[in-house]
């Protein structure tokens, strides 16, 4: 899942989802929905805005940690990546609660730090 993330692939993305499945921003950066609920949302949204505003290039101190609950992973990680109208660099840590049925994931809350992204992209408009 990390890896077609780090490339942007919607189709290949919204193929690991559940028809239903939900996507959560809890802590978000101004632009991005707090929620998307569907195949066809989550596609929509992905097509838009995959590698228009940032590039991941790679995914660090991947970290997966097992639940009580035998559906659910909990799973750390930085993200190094770019802006990509100006290239600039940003690093971001993320965790995430993924909910996965059938093989499916039902629920993916993405808790990322969106303070280091948002001063890059403040930055870059300035200039």
């Amino acid at each position: 899942m990390l890896e077609v993330g780090r490339r942007q692939d919607a189709e290949a993305f919204v193929e690991l989802l559940a028809d239903d499945a939900v996507i959560e921003w809890p802590y978000r950066p101004e632009g991005v929905p707090g929620r998307l609920q569907g195949r066809g949302e989550i596609l929509a949204f992905m097509q838009r805005t995959a590698r228009s505003l940032v590039r991941f290039d790679e995914y660090r101190e991947i970290v997966m940690h097992e639940t009580a609950d035998p559906e659910v992973v909990i799973v750390e990680y930085e993200v190094l990546g770019h802006i990509t109208t100006t290239g600039e660099p940003f690093r971001q840590t993320v965790i995430a609660v993924i909910r996965v049925r059938g093989g499916l994931v039902v629920s993916y809350r993405d808790y990322i730090n969106p303070l280091p992204l948002m001063a890059v992209l403040a930055a870059a408009n300035e200039s």
